[in-house]
């Protein structure tokens, strides 16, 4: 289990920048429901042909600034 949390507050904005940044992920693939962290990021890991480490880093770069509209 991944120590990581996201705020459903949040969420909204997090998924709009990660649909800029991989046109390819689906409304599926961004599906998330609070505690539901660790399948989100094995989802995405497994669609974006990385591993969770990178997921989790690039959403936590994206987390550190949310009102940016850098990718």
């Amino acid at each position: 289990m991944i120590n990581f949390k996201i705020q459903a507050q949040d969420w909204p904005i997090l998924k709009l920048k990660l649909q800029r940044k991989y046109n390819r992920l689906t409304d599926e693939d961004l599906t998330f429901q609070d505690g539901q962290e660790d399948e989100l990021l094995r989802r995405l890991a497994k669609r974006l042909h990385r591993n969770v480490d990178y997921v989790l880093f690039t959403l936590s770069k994206e987390m550190f600034d949310l009102e940016s509209n850098r990718l």
